[in-house]
């Protein structure tokens, strides 16, 4: 009974004006303290960009990783994949799709507080729930670009945690360059056949609808202007999951393969106007990529805190580990990157909240953002010894999670050419 009126208590105050307000309409609290001040980087009711609601949801998001997913995360590790259960868990106390209105079952939350969902699930070093590429990166495509048919059928189901989804893109050929995408869908009367396959697709195997990119016009001047995206679900004839594929990381995310074989799909499987995917692909990917950067940061707090933990209690030479200056000051470098990292990224939180996030400010965010974590996990494990290599100590599995921020999202080499246009382009 306690438990359900906190959830709904934390609803209805997630629905309140204070939550839904943008940064530029929130109070800024003087008492607040900055990442920088505060005592523990992962502290509750810092930061300007939150208010005292924030706080309030972030801690029921933060007990529902310690009770619902922490627990059992070792033994998903194991199987590949996170259970249904916890998809239905999230949904039911509010954390899936937190800025979907209301009347489709979300929250009608801000975008800071789908932030503290992003952040919390780092904080609990728990990498296995795709919960934000589902909520966040899904489901504002079918928002943003779907029918009210679409976003009536599939949204209420996935604020619930009964619909998983993924995203389709990468190709066994084709990766950060979307434009090498060789699926291709035919017409066939009002219908559309789909063939190919994609790689690497997180939520893959455990997903009942898939956002897949595809060519549906190979004469198009460019292959920019003649990419579509298709909602394809799962057990369509012709539609068929691979291996579950086995990572060095991310051990508890489902990654799949996709195969697409003379699917037939109806006209209204089509996800917005044909041949307009590679522009919706470029309205969305700013958020996915703040996203990437947003929990990179996070993860570096939570490294930092693990690694200053261990060190104080850590023996050497008759003192604690903590005692050697050469590891305080390694530690006042972590903190100071991590802090610098921290005032970028809530700055680009703030400028999205705005909707004034550009895509060379987003593809910054999340090059230096993943670079840093990797930085971090690199030289927060230097300082655990040993014992850092061990997979029973947190810092070791959050370093091997910490490799693919660079890859997904666009490659950092592609957000540093993509950086480079915004400079030396003479318009």
């Amino acid at each position: 009974v306690v438990m359900c009126f906190m959830l709904r208590l934390v609803k209805f105050l997630s629905f309140s004006p204070r939550l839904q307000h943008s940064q530029a309409e929130q109070p800024v609290h003087s008492t607040r303290p900055e990442t920088s001040s505060a005592k523990n980087l992962m502290d509750i009711g810092t930061r300007r960009i939150f208010n005292e609601d924030h706080d309030m949801f972030r801690q029921s998001v933060r007990r529902f990783f310690q009770e619902e997913v922490v627990p059992h995360h070792k033994e998903w590790e194991k199987a590949g994949q996170v259970s249904r259960e916890v998809w239905e868990k999230a949904g039911e106390q509010g954390l899936l799709g937190v800025m979907v209105p209301e009347d489709h079952g979300g929250i009608g939350g801000d975008l800071f507080s789908a932030a503290i969902t992003w952040e919390e699930q780092m904080y609990s070093n728990c990498s296995g729930p795709g919960f934000s590429l589902h909520s966040d990166i899904v489901m504002p495509y079918i928002i943003n670009y779907g029918s009210k048919k679409q976003i009536d059928r599939f949204i209420p189901q996935m604020t619930a945690g009964k619909c998983i989804s993924a995203i389709a893109m990468t190709e066994p050929g084709a990766g950060s360059d979307l434009q090498g995408v060789r699926t291709y869908a035919k017409r066939d009367g009002s219908d559309w056949i789909l063939n190919g396959n994609k790689v690497f697709i997180t939520n893959g195997w455990m997903s009942d609808l898939v956002v897949v990119v595809t060519v549906t016009n190979r004469e198009a001047k460019t292959a920019a202007h003649g990419i579509s995206l298709f909602l394809v679900e799962n057990g369509m004839k012709g539609f068929q999951k691979g291996r579950k594929l086995e990572k060095i990381g991310l051990k508890a995310q489902d990654t799949a393969e996709l195969f697409f074989e003379d699917v037939r799909l109806p006209a209204d499987a089509l996800l917005g106007e044909p041949n307009k995917g590679f522009y919706y692909l470029m309205n969305e990917l700013p958020q996915e990529r703040l996203i990437i950067a947003t929990m990179a940061v996070s993860s570096c707090e939570f490294m930092f805190e693990e690694t200053r933990k261990y060190v104080l209690q850590r023996k050497a030479f008759g003192k604690t580990v903590a005692h050697l200056q050469t590891v305080q000051h390694k530690l006042a470098e972590l903190k100071t990157e991590i802090c610098v990292g921290r005032a970028f990224v809530d700055n680009c939180l703030q400028l999205h909240a705005e909707k004034r996030l550009d895509s060379s400010t987003a593809s910054m965010a999340k090059f230096w953002a993943s670079d840093l974590q990797n930085r971090v996990a690199t030289q927060c494990l230097q300082l655990h010894g040993g014992w850092g290599y061990m997979w029973e100590y947190p810092i070791a599995k959050a370093f091997v999670d910490s490799r693919v921020q660079p890859i997904y999202g666009g490659s950092n080499e592609i957000m540093k050419e993509l950086i480079a246009r915004t400079i030396v382009s003479q318009k």
